[in-house]
């Protein structure tokens, strides 16, 4: 198998963004652009990965240490074009590898497959490869200049010729080189062109002056959408939320209305699954088998268990888990809270930070009072107890197996398994009050206290 270096040009500051958040960062579908970069490159079976990154850019570093904490960084110290990004990495490259692949950043559609075709050349002879793509409006693309399918040269917009900007077949960015002479083939590369800039793209034509042959490997223009502004990203939102929900239809997943459901990246759906409109799943979500998200729900760090119910109208906050069988129902929200199969919250509840026994029944407008001010505290609530409805149980508390906790109640004090537990004020009937309020607001007179 041939050896895989992919180098990931992340340094672009991407001011149309207008954000001070440096532009690979920004995220589609709820992963920063880069990790979708980076993952892609892993999934291609890259046993090397280095990130070029611009200067103070720590949060890009943070970012390639979390998605690919194998990943060596390198620094563009100054901007001076592709070649001057790439050769930032000279001594990744001069490691030495059967295969190099350049990507960018900002780029996040690239799939697996799409970096597996643009190496097959590679295997067979040729020192560069490119990716090549037909847009709408070839306007400011570097054209693939071609003979029978071979690739002569990338003329840049301001380099190219009336009739080399007539060509359709445009530069994606993606190249890949012939590991054995990829650092022959840049330190060619000069800055004799409009912008004074050392250009990748000048390396095919030095390959062919030195007798090697280049490739063009042509792709869907979404595959290579590049992100540049605020409508890029959520031209590549799109894209990839129809990627997602494809996904998870074939997976034997039913979206009653899929365009309405949005994904994240490393949602997991099970088969069975059914999902209705209008849910939105956060990061860190899986869903088991044959259960249902109803209506408007939002899921974010959970775990549904298999044959769960959740919605309509339900939040499940990071660190919520769900047994087999679970009922969180409409206007319910649960956080850090672990529901053992076969709990029912139906209606009207929160539960945070909390510990909930198989097969207990929580009532509508339970809370669980976590928060002092100061610091979370955990509420534990055994199998079989029914916890009756408007009940706030006050947190460090225990309710154990079994046990009934009255309506209305407001729990301080741990409750002993299969005990009834009443924290109520008692109930005063005050006969014939309202009629006599009736007669002295009727004459004009203030109620009395």
């Amino acid at each position: 198998m041939r050896s895989l270096l992919v180098i990931v040009l992340a340094a672009g500051e991407g001011t149309r963004m207008r954000s001070t958040k440096p532009k690979v960062l920004h995220a589609v579908a709820n992963r920063p652009m880069l990790a979708h970069v980076l993952d892609a490159a892993l999934h291609a079976g890259a046993s090397r990965l280095a990130v070029v990154i611009g200067p103070d850019h720590d949060a890009v570093a943070a970012q390639v240490r979390q998605a690919a904490p194998q990943a060596a960084t390198f620094v563009q110290a100054e901007r001076r074009g592709t070649a001057h990004a790439v050769l930032a990495a000279r001594q990744a490259l001069a490691e030495g590898v059967d295969d190099v692949v350049v990507m960018y950043g900002d780029t996040p559609l690239v799939r697996p497959e799409t970096i597996a075709a643009l190496r097959a050349p590679l295997a067979e002879g040729a020192a560069v490869a490119v990716l090549g793509f037909r847009p709408a409006d070839p306007f400011g693309y570097g054209r693939l200049v071609t003979d029978k399918g071979e690739l002569l040269a990338i003329r840049e917009e301001k380099e190219a010729s009336e009739a080399e900007r007539q060509i359709t077949l445009c530069n994606a960015g993606l190249m890949a080189f012939d590991g054995r002479v990829v650092l022959d083939l840049l330190d060619r590369v000069s800055d004799a062109n409009a912008k004074k800039e050392f250009y990748l793209t000048d390396a095919v034509e030095i390959a062919r002056a030195l007798g090697r042959s280049a490739a063009v490997v042509e792709v869907a223009v979404e595959e290579v959408a590049g992100v540049n502004s605020r409508a890029q990203l959520a031209e590549a939102e799109s894209i990839l939320q129809v990627r997602l929900r494809a996904r998870a239809l074939e997976g034997g997943a039913t979206l009653v209305a899929p365009e309405t459901v949005f994904l994240s990246a490393d949602t997991v759906i099970g088969r069975d699954v059914v999902i209705e409109p209008n849910v939105v799943f956060g990061p860190g979500v899986t869903v088991e088998d044959g259960a249902t998200i109803r209506a408007f729900s939002h899921v974010e760090g959970a775990h549904v268990g298999a044959g769960a119910i959740v919605g309509p109208f339900a939040r499940l906050r990071p660190g919520a888990v769900l047994g087999q069988g679970v009922h969180v129902g409409n206007f319910v929200e649960i956080k850090a809270a672990d529901l053992a199969p076969g709990v029912k919250v139906n209606h009207l509840s929160y539960v945070g930070d909390a510990s909930v026994g198989a097969n207990t029944n929580v009532g509508a407008g339970t809370i669980t009072c976590n928060y002092d001010g100061f610091r979370k505290h955990r509420t534990t609530i055994g199998a079989n107890a029914f916890i009756g409805t408007n009940t706030l149980l006050v947190a460090p508390v225990s309710v154990g197996d079994g046990a009934y906790v009255g309506t209305g109640s407001v729990i301080t004090e741990n409750v002993p398994e299969d005990a009834l537990a009443i924290g109520r004020a008692r109930q005063v009937n005050k006969p014939g009050w309202a009629v006599r309020l009736r007669e002295r607001l009727s004459a004009g007179l203030a109620p009395k206290k």
